[in-house]
């Protein structure tokens, strides 16, 4: 079994990497962003909190959250083999609760894929998903506020993870399959 969290800022390129990984590990990719999307399609009462919350650029509440994921995890016999957290954990408390959801589970984090990008171009890159996909939080006034929010509260995961050993920085600079194989190099020197 191996557990990933990818991480990064907005439009680091988290989505499009784990799809390498996935198929590289046989892993289970429980995307939050995806998730939470669904929940919001789903027109539940939590779906109308959900979108509430995003829309105005900021994060689930942790409870929340760790609760929508421990669902995720423990409805999809696929998770067997492992798991990339995409998008979670978001501050130091979640990684905290996913620590002790998956200490629970007999497992743990092996390692943290940090896709490094600087805003510029993270901003460039949203702008541009937003104009291809029109996703609607893919504007500069939710970009920007996604982008302090993760400067905020996000990024000081980067030395938790360090701190316990599992930081990987990867450059999110390049092609696509330049950044995949610099990941995976880094993944199977981490946990071989």
């Amino acid at each position: 079994m191996l557990n990933l969290v990818i991480f990064g800022g907005p439009g680091s390129g988290k989505g499009t990497q784990s799809e390498h990984i996935v198929k590289e590990y046989s892993l289970f990719h429980i995307s939050t962003g995806d998730v939470l999307r669904r929940i919001i399609a789903s027109g539940s009462q939590l779906g109308q909190q959900v979108e509430s919350i995003i829309s105005k650029g900021n994060l689930i509440p942790d409870e929340m959250m760790v609760e929508i994921l421990a669902n995720e995890l423990d409805s999809n016999p696929a998770t067997a083999n492992g798991v990339i957290f995409d998008g979670f954990p978001r501050t130091i408390n979640q990684a905290k609760a996913l620590k002790e959801m998956l200490a629970k589970r007999d497992t743990k984090v092996h390692a943290v894929v940090g896709l490094e990008v600087d805003d510029e171009l993270l901003i460039e890159r949203l702008i541009k998903r937003g104009q291809d996909s029109g996703r609607s939080d893919d504007n500069l006034e939710t970009i920007k506020q996604r982008l302090d929010v993760y400067h905020n509260q996000t990024s000081p995961l980067r030395d938790y993870y360090i701190a316990e050993g599992k930081y990987l920085a990867i450059d999110g600079t390049g092609t696509i399959e330049q950044i995949s194989a610099t990941i995976i190099n880094a993944v199977n020197e981490k946990v071989k």
